[in-house]
């Protein structure tokens, strides 16, 4: 099955360990790094969302304007933006992009976040409004007439959009791992993206949304965002996975200098369940499996895609094809120096990855029908 290798694209530079620089809508950062990207054989790059961070509609068609080939997985949280307004704002952006678009839906994780926008519905039911906001998404990119609908969450009457996303839809990526959010994932999902678990995890959880999709007569595609921390040896790696985690503590995105959370590290009492199973996992070691190091997801109680894969690139290759062999076609990487992770993980890490799919698949030929985040 084809192999998808996804970036990570901000609007502007910082991560966990480089301060913020520059402007806040960093144009020229924008599209170097969409250029680094494309020229490293990325298939395409996540456009993140934060509630203060710039638009990420903006970010990607800026980034699309000095690309041909790279895709873009747009960051969208149902409940800022009406989705009669939204099915013709990404139908518009698909069409801008050349039908390099795709969506990844966030539902939120963090209740304190989702308040600096002003939405005060709970996690379970932000769940439920994503089921009913991705109904009205496709009825209205699929129907040829004006539709009414009257739910719980969402009113309209004879609503209608005159331009349709370019292949007749916008492939929906999923995250999210709670009960509510895998029975709306099982109704919805193209690509059902987990962070980085261990294996046993990552098994337990791809089963799970497979059983529930398998319900609705649906076969999702499975993506891993995932760090990646390379050494020309394998004591280097190890020596710049244990720098990157104490250095989350003094600089970048968790330091008391850092605008976007001020030092306000999440606590370990994890809100979203994504999280939690993280934080799990990283109490049973500080390295499991192979080399999936547990450090900064514990350093920062997990905020997100915080665990990472270290070693040489032939080792971190290695490790993350066991996720293949699992059913995980996707893979979204993000290091933790934005300014050369694109152009390190392209020269070293991407053609090892490509290669390895491929002797996998030439080893299990049913394998190479199956869909991937790039083709869905």
């Amino acid at each position: 099955m084809p192999i998808s290798l996804y970036g990570t694209l901000y609007p502007r530079l910082f991560s966990e360990i480089v301060p913020e620089t520059g402007p806040v809508f960093d144009i020229k950062h924008i599209e170097g790094r969409a250029r680094d990207h494309e020229a490293a054989g990325f298939d395409g790059v996540l456009l993140p969302h934060n509630a203060g961070w710039a638009d990420n509609f903006l970010t990607a068609a800026r980034a699309a304007g000095v690309t041909e080939n790279l895709n873009f997985l747009l960051a969208h949280r149902p409940g800022f933006v009406a989705p009669t307004l939204a099915a013709r704002k990404l139908a518009t952006l698909d069409h801008y992009t050349n039908g390099r678009l795709q969506v990844h839906i966030i539902s939120g994780g963090r209740n304190a976040e989702q308040r600096r926008d002003g939405d005060y519905v709970e996690h379970d039911e932000r769940y439920t409004r994503t089921n009913e906001y991705l109904d009205v998404l496709r009825s209205i990119w699929t129907s040829g007439t004006p539709v009414d609908h009257d739910g719980v969450f969402y009113h309209h009457e004879q609503a209608y959009s005159e331009l349709k996303p370019l292949r007749g839809y916008i492939p929906i990526s999923f995250g999210g791992a709670s009960d509510a959010a895998i029975a709306v994932a099982a109704r919805h999902a193209d690509i059902y993206a987990l962070w980085g678990e261990n294996l046993a995890g990552t098994e337990e959880l791809t089963s799970r949304v497979r059983a529930a999709a398998a319900s609705h007569g649906r076969d999702p595609s499975f993506s891993i965002s995932i760090r990646v921390i390379l050494g020309k040896t394998e004591d280097e790696a190890w020596q710049r996975a244990r720098d990157i985690e104490a250095k989350t503590a003094q600089v970048g995105l968790w330091s008391p200098a850092s605008k976007t959370f001020g030092g306000h590290r999440p606590a370990a009492n994890a809100e979203n369940e994504g999280s939690r199973r993280l934080l799990r996992q990283a109490a049973e070691g500080d390295v499991l499996d192979k080399r999936l190091f547990m450090g900064v997801a514990r350093a920062t109680n997990a905020p997100g895609n915080t665990t990472a894969i270290v070693g040489t690139a032939e080792q971190v290759a290695d490790a993350l094809l066991d996720y293949y062999r699992l059913g995980v076609t996707g893979y979204l990487f993000r290091g933790f120096d934005p300014r050369v992770d694109a152009q390190e993980f392209g020269r070293e890490l991407i053609p090892l990855l490509r290669a390895g799919a491929q002797e996998i698949d030439r080893s299990h030929p049913a394998r190479a029908a199956g869909p991937s985040l790039k083709a869905a």
